[in-house]
C-alpha cells in the first residue's frame, strides 16, 4: 500500500496562494481574490512587474546586505510591509490580530484597516510593540471620522492613511454572484463600537463618503498629529495636488484592481507619480508585488516602500501568524538575495541603473 508522501513546502509567495484556495470557502476566496470587471488591471498588476529587466552589477563585495530602511522617519527591517484589508478574520479566527503579531515579528509596519473584524484596541494589545498605521474609509458622519482618528492616535498608531479610490464600490462581479453580504455576516467592530459609544442611528457599511474632495484634507489634518497619506493616487495631477494641499506621503495604488478595471497597473503609474512629487513626499506602491525581485523593481523606479495585500490574507489563510510570518520572510529573504545578486549592499544603492528599459 503506497503511503501520501510528506506536505510540500511552501517556498514562495504563489505557493501560499495555491494552498490558500484549497483552504478558503468559494464565497471567501472570491472575496480575497476578486477584482472589478474582467480583472484586467488585478492581472496587469501582476504581469507588469514581469516586464522589467534588471541590470546587475557584480564584484562589488556583497558579503553584508542590509535591507533596513525608514517610512515616515520610523524604522523597519525591510521595505516590505503591509496593506490594508478588510475582514481577516475570512481566513483566520483571529484575525487581523494573528496579522498584527506577525508584523511585529518581523520589524514591519501593518497598516490596519476601518474594516477589521477585530476591534483597533485587540489589534494593539496582540501585539502592542508593531509600528501601525490607521486606513480610513471616510464615513458619512463626520463626526465617526474623528473618533476613529482619534481614538486611533491614542492607541499608538503612526501615521493616517485615506483611501481615496472608492467614492464608489467597484463592481466585483463574483461577490455579486455569490451575493456576498459582509455587512450581515460580519461584526466591523470599530464601527458598531463607535455606533453605541456615540448613539448614532443606521450606521451603514458605506465604502467612502463620495462627496469628498480636496479641500476637506485640510479638516483632517485638524484632527490629528500624525502624517496624512492618500492611498489610490495613480496620476500626476492627483499626485500634483496632493502635494499641494500638504500630505506626508502616497501610496501609488488601484486597489488591487478591485475598483476600476482598466486602470494602469500599480508599477507602471508609479514613475509618473515620482515625477510630479518631484522628492517632496514619501511614495510608496502596492498591488502585484508576489517576489523580493518586485520590490527590488519597484524600489528601483524609486517607491520608498512596498505593500502587500493578498498574500498577506493567503498565509493567514495556510497557517494564521505562522503563515503571514511566512509570507513576509519569503518575500524578505528573495529581496535580499535579489539585492546581493544585483550588486546592491543597502538600499541607498537601489537605483534606477537596475532597471533596462525598453528601446522603441
Amino acid at each position: 500500500m503506497l503511503k501520501s508522501g510528506p506536505e510540500m513546502p511552501l517556498v514562495c509567495v504563489t505557493d501560499f496562494q495555491a494552498l490558500a484556495r484549497e483552504r478558503l470557502s468559494k464565497s471567501s476566496w472570491d472575496y480575497i481574490e476578486g477584482g472589478a470587471g474582467e480583472s484586467i488591471t488585478r492581472d496587469d498588476n501582476v504581469t507588469a512587474f514581469k516586464k522589467l529587466r534588471l541590470r546587475p552589477r557584480y564584484l562589488r563585495d556583497v558579503s553584508q546586505v542590509d535591507t533596513r530602511t525608514t517610512i515616515q522617519g520610523e524604522g523597519v527591517s525591510a521595505p516590505i510591509c503591509i496593506s490594508p484589508t478588510g475582514f481577516h478574520c475570512l481566513a483566520w479566527p483571529d484575525g487581523e490580530m494573528s496579522t498584527a503579531r506577525a508584523a511585529q515579528a518581523a520589524d514591519i509596519c501593518y497598516i490596519t484597516s476601518t474594516y477589521a473584524s477585530c476591534s483597533l484596541e485587540d489589534i494593539v494589545t496582540s501585539a502592542p510593540r508593531g509600528l501601525r498605521w490607521f486606513q480610513l474609509y471616510v464615513q458619512p458622519e463626520r463626526e465617526l471620522n474623528k473618533r476613529l482618528i482619534q481614538r486611533a492616535e491614542s492607541l499608538g498608531f503612526k501615521a493616517l492613511v485615506i483611501t481615496v479610490d472608492v467614492p464608489t464600490l467597484g463592481n466585483r462581479r463574483q461577490d455579486l454572484r455569490n451575493q456576498l453580504d459582509l455587512k450581515s455576516n460580519l461584526l466591523l467592530k470599530d464601527l458598531q463600537s463607535l455606533k453605541e459609544r456615540m448613539s448614532m442611528p443606521n450606521l451603514k457599511m458605506t465604502p467612502i463618503d463620495a462627496s469628498i474632495c480636496w479641500e476637506d484634507l485640510s479638516w483632517f489634518r485638524s484632527l490629528t498629529q500624525l502624517p496624512v497619506i492618500l492611498k489610490g493616487i495613480l496620476t500626476k495631477e492627483d499626485a500634483e495636488l496632493a502635494v499641494k494641499h500638504n500630505v506626508h506621503g502616497i501610496i501609488v495604488s488601484n486597489h488591487g484592481g478591485r475598483q476600476l478595471d482598466e486602470v494602469p497597473a500599480s508599477i507602471d503609474a508609479l514613475p509618473e507619480v515620482l515625477a510630479a512629487v518631484k522628492g517632496k513626499v514619501e511614495v510608496y506602491l502596492d498591488g502585484g508585488v508576489r517576489s523580493g525581485n518586485d520590490v527590488l523593481k519597484a524600489l528601483a523606479l524609486g517607491a520608498k516602500c512596498v505593500f502587500i495585500g493578498r498574500p498577506v490574507l493567503w498565509g493567514l489563510a495556510c497557517k494564521g501568524e505562522h503563515g503571514v510570518k511566512e509570507v513576509l520572510n519569503i518575500l524578505k529573504d528573495e529581496f535580499r538575495t535579489s539585492m546581493a545578486l544585483t550588486g546592491c549592499r543597502t538600499i541607498a544603492e537601489i537605483n534606477q541603473d537596475l532597471i533596462q528599459f525598453s528601446r522603441l
